[in-house]
């Protein structure tokens, strides 16, 4: 785990954005066990064989989760939102997400990385 993303997430105004990034971090590392992660562009990205899989990103109130190479995913009805090669889903405080989904789609789309 790079150290970079750790101060990322542990710099969040927010606890609950902290928490958040934590368990998305966590569902990445899970799901891409041979992940490598890296701040760019100011925001966590995950890659595997050095392709994007993954990024995470905040705003003043949510949590962005984006997966890569989505094209082809069969996505939940309004969860998730993007073009075709990448799909975000924006999580705002309280509001839950479904861990094993999300590892599915995850694993789905960085198969072929």
């Amino acid at each position: 785990m790079n150290p970079e993303v750790a101060d990322f997430i542990r710099q969040l105004k927010e606890p609950w954005q902290a928490e958040l990034c934590a368990r998305l971090r966590d569902v990445v590392h899970r799901t891409i066990p041979d992940v490598q992660e890296r701040i760019q562009y100011k925001k966590p990205h995950f890659l595997k064989n050095g392709k994007y899989a993954a990024v995470v990103s905040t705003s003043k109130d949510a949590v962005s989760f984006t997966i890569f190479n989505a094209a082809g995913l069969e996505l939940p009805e309004g969860l998730f939102d993007g073009p075709p090669e990448r799909k975000t889903i924006k999580l705002r405080q309280g509001q839950e997400f479904d861990e094993k989904q999300l590892a599915s789609l995850l694993g789905q789309a960085s198969a072929a990385l």
